[in-house]
């Protein structure tokens, strides 16, 4: 099997929580290079790299000179992200992108027509498509149990009392850091909404210019609303999944674990590493076809965001369609860029 050979820009936190430890757990990617401003910032985990052959440096030249690179991962802060995306697809390096990508619909426009005009691959690191509530959500409503989908929300709440106002740009708010998965995943079941509906506020600091909650609804055909929401408000957090259909129920009330154990220095490949245990499963309640009431627990689906990786290789290796389309991550941006178009 072909090795895909990978570039880092960035060795923060977001890198060595997010995306190193799950290619660590597989044999066909080599990390060959990674630029960071900053060497020995964490200088365990760089030597460890550099004892497995990794090089570092602080020139983004290096990886832009290296024609053995299969793949440019950026995991810089997200205001860097467009110039460096740009300055990697015109160097013809393919790239993959991390959240929020960009804030505008004209800067993935371009992005965009530079990889396509070039035949390169550029995607962003949509991670949570890989939940384990999601692909459980997903298999769900794939199986019939519910029906026609009528009502979908899915919530991100946290609580975090903050005393201080807050400043920053809307890039920095809540919307783009929680909505781009929120909103990818909704795209992703449903595709683009007709129609789209915004709360986005700030309710921590009133004086505070940066949003910490938001509730924005997408409308589809067939009377589907599909609603994403996410507060730093909530000491009793609603349940993360509440989908109502014409024949059932499915509530999930936890998160995928796979984040928890990441914080908590628990690696991919450990044995239970990203399991939700028996009390966090999704509970299901259906009409058969006989008309009788059944209810149930759904074992979670297995989350994985290393198969982002698996779906990168797929397309730059062996030819395959991209697993987050152009029309997808276009859309995505439009409708967090449409929450502010006003304000």
């Amino acid at each position: 099997m072909k090795k895909m050979k990978i570039a880092y820009v960035g060795f923060g936190k977001s890198t060595n929580r997010y995306h190193i430890p799950y290619l660590q757990t597989r044999d066909n990617f080599e990390i060959v290079r990674i630029v960071t401003p900053t060497l020995m910032k964490n200088p365990e985990a760089q030597l460890a790299l550099e004892a497995t052959g990794t090089l570092f440096s602080t020139d983004i030249q290096d990886i832009i000179q290296d024609k053995t690179i299969d793949l440019v991962v950026v995991v810089s802060p997200a205001k860097s992200h467009v110039a460096l995306a740009k300055q990697f697809l015109q160097a013809g390096k393919n790239v993959l992108l991390d959240k929020p990508a960009v804030e505008k619909l004209t800067e993935m426009q371009e992005l965009v027509a530079l990889a396509q005009d070039a035949n390169l691959f550029f995607m962003p690191f949509q991670n949570r498509r890989f939940d384990s509530d999601f692909l459980t959500v997903k298999k769900m409503i794939e199986t019939g149990y519910l029906g026609r989908v009528i009502d979908i929300q899915v919530h991100m709440d946290h609580f975090r009392p903050d005393d201080t106002t807050v400043t920053g740009s809307n890039f920095d708010g809540a919307f783009y850091g929680h909505g781009v998965h929120l909103v990818d995943q909704m795209v992703s079941l449903f595709g683009s909404p007709e129609k789209v509906q915004y709360d986005i506020r700030s309710t921590r600091q009133p004086l505070s210019t940066l949003d910490d909650h938001f509730a924005v609804d997408l409308f589809y055909p067939d009377h589907l609303k599909a609603s994403v929401h996410a507060t730093e408000s909530a000491l009793v957090p609603y349940p993360k999944w509440l989908i109502q259909g014409t024949k059932g129920t499915f509530i999930k009330q936890d998160v995928d674990q796979q984040e928890n154990g990441l914080i908590a220095g628990i690696m991919p490949g450990t044995a239970g590493f990203g399991e939700d245990s028996p009390q966090a499963y999704g509970h299901l309640t259906y009409l058969n076809q006989n008309g009788d009431r059944i209810e149930k627990y759904i074992p979670s689906e297995m989350g994985d965001y290393g198969r982002i990786y698996d779906a990168a290789y797929e397309t730059v290796i062996n030819g395959a369609e991209k697993l987050i389309t152009d029309a997808q991550m276009l859309r995505v941006i439009e409708i967090l860029e449409g929450g502010f178009e006003n304000g």
